[in-house]
């Protein structure tokens, strides 16, 4: 049982970060776009969008354990995305310990990804 509460403890600690953001970018989607053009990302307002899914459902879907391995995959994946694309130029004060943070939330997801949601999940009554 010990083990399964400390699943739901990671997931939300895991999962938090992502909800808060991807809610954030929902209510302001325009302001997003224009922050991911001036960035240079292509066709911002579709970067935008799918940024914001990316993080918004898949945070809820770590948090209350629903497809958690593919969710924590394909975060996974986001945050190494994420660290090269906005944190990778160095010259930038804090860039540096962002791309290593965000790195080390991947890592987490893939701990996720490998052990599962645990018995305290959507996932698990699926079962």
């Amino acid at each position: 049982m010990q083990q399964n509460v400390v699943l739901v403890v990671a997931r939300i600690l895991l999962s938090i970060l992502f909800i808060i953001a991807g809610y954030g970018k929902i209510t302001n989607l325009g302001g997003t776009a224009g922050y991911f053009g001036s960035m240079g990302l292509p066709i911002p307002m579709l970067t935008a969008i799918l940024v914001t899914a990316v993080e918004l459902l898949g945070g809820i879907a770590i948090l209350v354990g629903f497809f958690t391995r593919p969710a924590a995959y394909i975060l996974a994946l986001f945050c190494v995305a994420t660290a090269f694309i906005g944190h990778g130029d160095f010259s930038v004060a804090g860039n540096d310990i962002h791309f290593m943070k965000n790195l080390a939330i991947a890592g987490g997801f893939l701990f996720v990804a490998t052990f599962g949601a645990g018995a305290l999940s959507v996932d698990a009554k699926r079962a």
